[in-house]
């Protein structure tokens, strides 16, 4: 029997592409919510900035994202308030929606198996605020076709850490056994959810992870629709 259906986020029920050109159009889009003009130079040291930090052994990137950008501000010159770092945050993020695309049978998808009686959830490795992830749920059309959300960014673990799963679980109030999980990730999102004894569905429609010695899912996804049919076959 199946009582609840988790999904990743990105790459799953939303395509996220990396654009490197949107790295420095980031960066000045933060600077003009502070008020400043951006130049090539000031946004070429951001940059380099927020890399060597953002690859800094130990890093913890979901909960020290926001001070790793407050520390590359200050390298720049530039000292932020709370306030000041939320209004770059918020601007930064923007700046790349363009890499942000949702997936044309999402809102099909989830309201076929909210249909079916399904409880429905979201568990995503996201270094952004919380705010600005669940804001995007929101714009997306996403947020009230869930029971949950949960991003790695508020609960200070990543897939496949069993916290962060254990965290979307509770909140649904649901038994491991009797969810599936949906992801496109072996290592994160098919290792981390079968490590808990929940079914697993790795999701290819966007890119298959093919990773050799990877964890095996119980079933693979096409197609967004596919996931109905693996419904089917656990009720």
């Amino acid at each position: 029997m199946l009582d609840a259906v988790l999904f990743d986020w990105g790459d799953t029920l939303m395509q996220w592409t990396w654009k490197p050109e949107l790295l420095p159009a980031g960066q000045a889009a933060g600077l003009r919510a502070l008020g400043r003009t951006p130049s090539p130079e000031l946004t070429a040291v951001l940059v380099d900035a927020y890399l060597l930090r953002l690859r800094r052994e130990g890093t913890l990137e979901e909960i020290d994202y926001p001070a790793l950008v407050r520390e590359a501000l200050a390298e720049a010159g530039i000292e932020v308030d709370d306030e000041e770092l939320a209004r770059y945050l918020e601007a930064e993020h923007e700046a790349w929606e363009p890499a942000r695309m949702l997936a044309s049978t999402t809102h099909a998808l989830l309201d076929a198996l909210r249909a079916r009686g399904l409880r429905l959830g979201l568990v995503s490795n996201a270094v952004d605020p919380p705010w600005l992830l669940h804001r995007d749920l929101e714009r997306y059309g996403i947020a009230g076709r869930l029971d949950v959300a949960v991003f790695s960014s508020e609960d200070g673990w990543r897939k496949p850490h069993p916290s962060i799963f254990r965290r979307a679980l509770a909140a649904l109030g649901v038994e491991p056994e009797r969810t599936l999980f949906v992801g496109d990730s072996l290592a994160n999102d098919v290792g981390g959810a079968a490590a808990l004894g929940m079914r697993t569905c790795q999701a290819v429609w966007f890119a298959a992870d093919d990773t050799a010695g990877g964890p095996e899912p119980e079933f693979q996804a096409f197609t967004q629709m596919d996931v109905l049919t693996v419904v089917k076959r656990l009720r």
